[in-house]
């Protein structure tokens, strides 16, 4: 039960960010196709699924898996097949420029003392030894008798063999191969380098959202803040017009304001561009169409949901220690270089492999008659034709051993290699130190950036209250003609800055968090639960 529970969850966490994105789909279907509204999480949720180099990220994991097959396969049996034919043209006599020519030549007079002793010890008073002159010359006599050419008077190779044949497979089984084994350990390893790389680019990637999504929200609130201010100033004007026209004020009064209004309105023009760019450069990060007009959900305000539970240096570097991909990047890298090491050490060692090789031989002369004699009748011959699959043809092979290949001397190059192999370990190691000194900094400095951005925030908003306050003052006496129109725009424009200053704040705060989190190296996952 507890198993089919923990299968449940693993797929829930595996499926929810695709689950994500397909609702934000589905919410927005109705807004229109080339339209979407998402949150800051949810922005995440579809980066984690469509950006570019997640995707890339989780090919690269899929040929890991496949190159540990791959090592894997040099410890499996190795089964070879072969095939060869020969068409021998012209063959050449074994036993040219040899005595062992001539023990041919005497084959028939084995033949004719055999015939004669056959004659003598018979006893049959018909029969007696003959000349060899005559066995000769009644042993072809039968030969053409029977419509057959004699042998050697055709001029051709008696040992020639026209067409070959070789069919044959073997097995290769590694008994011990000290580096096929240490590979085996590498490829593992480097699918581990691979899935720290893989953890380490999602954590890059969600800050990178974040950090765009929480820009692209500075933009469009920076605009509405200018935006607020025109439209006060607008007012302005207006108040300013009417009161040229009372003769409280001059003219210059009034070309001032409107001057003012229009530097203002050009600085709107140029923030609404450049929220517009943030939200573009936004999408290009979720792997979305340039196209497709996003609509960012939510404002920058101050959230102490997000503020970190740890904040201690100490504590947060061993988190770091434990969680950040990177670390295990480099821990990884020292593992990989050992592995290197004892596939060089395996030179030291012999390898040992059994093998077993069957084939099935075949030689077919293209003239496949056979001559024998006819029982009972001497110097009488018949002749049969054989078929292509003759077993007379035809041999079977096995074989079956054990191969030991060991390289006893190479000059030191062995000895070499493991040395530099040493050199590399060490180098690897006082990488790792210094970047655990590295890992340090960028905590302390990530948590300093946290809580200066939440001072700045607390002052800003105080300051706002205030400026809020003064401008409404300023507001009050230029209604009532006590006050100037330049005292009014001043604090206006000190309004806005504080607004301004304020969203900066928030927006420091929010990219601080998101820094910090990424410097103790917070696991994707529980982004992807929360």
């Amino acid at each position: 039960m507890c198993k089919n529970n923990f299968k449940k969850l693993l797929l829930t966490v595996l499926l929810l960010p695709f689950m994500i994105v397909a609702d934000v789909l589905a919410q927005n279907a109705t807004a229109g196709q080339d339209e979407i509204s998402i949150t800051v999480e949810e922005a995440v949720q579809i980066a984690l699924v469509n950006n570019y180099m997640i995707k890339k990220g989780l090919l690269n994991l899929d040929i890991a898996s496949l190159q540990i097959r791959e090592a894997w396969g040099s410890v499996y049996p190795q089964v070879n097949a072969s095939g060869n034919y020969t068409r021998n043209i012209r063959t050449p006599n074994p036993f040219a420029g040899s005595d062992a020519g001539g023990l041919f030549e005497t084959l028939g007079a084995i033949e004719w003392l055999a015939f004669n002793e056959q004659a003598r010890t018979d006893g049959d008073p018909d029969t007696s030894p003959i000349p060899l002159d005559e066995f000769i010359d009644r042993q072809r006599q039968g030969y053409r008798d029977a419509g057959l050419t004699p042998p050697g008077m055709d001029g051709t190779n008696p040992f020639a063999v026209e067409n070959q044949f070789d069919f044959g497979v073997s097995i290769t089984q590694a008994i011990y191969n000290g580096a096929a084994f240490a590979a085996i350990r590498g490829a593992r390893q480097f699918k581990k380098l691979g899935e720290d790389q893989f953890e380490q680019e999602q954590q890059n990637v969600v800050n990178q959202v974040r950090n765009s999504f929480y820009s692209a929200l500075l933009a469009k609130e920076q605009a509405d803040v200018l935006e607020s201010s025109v439209s006060r100033l607008r007012e302005t004007v207006e108040d300013t017009r009417r009161s040229v026209e009372a003769g409280i004020l001059s003219k210059y009064d009034r070309i001032s304001a409107e001057v003012e209004l229009v530097n203002l309105e050009t600085n709107l023009i140029q923030a609404e561009n450049q929220a517009d760019l943030a939200v573009k450069n936004l999408a290009l990060q979720l792997g979305l169409s340039p196209n497709k007009q996003i609509n960012l959900r939510g404002a920058l305000e101050y959230q102490e949901e997000l503020y970190p539970e740890q904040l201690d240096p100490d504590i947060s570097y061993e988190l770091a220690l434990q969680q950040r991909p990177d670390l295990g990047q480099t821990e990884g890298l020292i593992d990989l270089l050992n592995v290197e090491r004892d596939i060089t050490r395996s030179g030291f060692f012999p390898t040992v492999s059994a093998f077993a090789n069957a084939a099935y031989i075949g030689q077919v002369p293209s003239n496949r008659l056979v001559v024998s004699p006819v029982e009972g009748e001497d110097f009488s011959f018949t002749s049969e034709s054989r078929n292509f699959l003759d077993d007379s043809y035809w041999n079977p092979a096995v074989a079956v051993g054990l191969r030991l290949n060991w390289n006893i001397f190479s000059g030191f190059q062995t000895r070499m290699r493991v040395q530099q192999n040493q050199i590399e370990i060490k180098q690897a190691e006082l990488d790792r130190e210094f970047q655990k000194n590295a890992i340090y900094l960028e905590i302390e400095q990530a948590i300093r950036n946290v809580e200066t951005a939440l001072r700045r925030i607390q002052s800003q908003e105080r300051n706002i209250e205030q400026a809020e306050l003064n401008y409404e003052f300023s507001r009050k006496r230029l209604q009532e003609g006590a006050g100037t129109p330049l005292e009014e725009r001043q604090a206006s424009s000190l309004l806005d800055q504080s607004r301004l200053n304020y969203l900066s704040a928030v927006h420091d705060y929010l990219v601080a968090v998101s820094q910090y989190e990424k410097a103790i190296g917070k696991p994707v996952i529980t982004d992807r639960i929360n």
